[in-house]
């Protein structure tokens, strides 16, 4: 790892300006361009044999012009696949809670984020994602060694360094359109590398 951080070096830019960029190309994407993906991904992502034979997925719902995760997600559902979705918490960690069609999911409004698609079923608590064969993580970019640039919130690094305290050792699988899988990006120490990345191109794993 290169160790940097979120300031400029050595005239790289920095993840703050990766992110407006990579977000500014998704604003431009009609929401056909983004049905048509989300449909092409779902296939793509059940290539993946850590996905077409997890007994569990812990995986999410995309929001505005995020590679689209519902397709999936059905397919999933209806494979009898357990496919548990997160529930932002007040203090950006995430809980858990199970997957049962799209009529599970409510939308909530948390104070000053966008509103999400969240499962409205019990509660399983922050550790259910231990239970997870797979984990899909949002992202906006990933690099040729699986360095992934997310949105900076850091829900999902707590859900890593949830994995790495209890030696869990899920596949770690991102969804990005093809023109968000790039040479490099910038990392800094707490980061890791997932296991693979599946745009509508195809799939590209970093871990046998």
């Amino acid at each position: 790892m290169n160790g940097t951080s979120g300031t400029e070096a050595e005239g790289q830019p920095t993840k703050r300006t990766l992110r407006r960029g990579f977000l500014a190309v998704r604003s431009g994407l009609t929401e056909d361009d983004a049905r048509k993906a989300a449909a092409v991904l779902a296939d793509r992502a059940l290539d993946l044999p850590e996905l077409a034979e997890a007994r569990t997925v812990a995986a999410y719902v995309s929001v505005g012009r995020e590679p689209g995760t519902g397709p999936l997600l059905d397919v999933l559902h209806a494979r009898g696949t357990r496919v548990l979705l997160p529930v932002l918490l007040p203090d950006n960690d995430l809980d858990w809670g199970a997957y049962d069609g799209a009529g599970s999911l409510t939308r909530v409004q948390h104070p000053g984020k966008m509103a999400l698609l969240e499962p409205s079923g019990e509660r399983l608590g922050p550790d259910a994602v231990l239970e997870a064969d797979a984990v899909l993580l949002p992202g906006l970019a990933v690099d040729a060694r699986g360095m992934r640039l997310g949105r900076g919130g850091g829900s999902y690094d707590r859900v890593l360094t949830r994995l790495e305290r209890a030696s869990a050792d899920p596949a770690l699988v991102v969804l990005l359109y093809d023109s968000e899988v790039v040479a490099h990006l910038p990392d800094e120490e707490h980061d890791r590398p997932v296991h693979a990345v599946v745009s509508p191109a195809g799939a590209r794993r970093f871990r046998d």
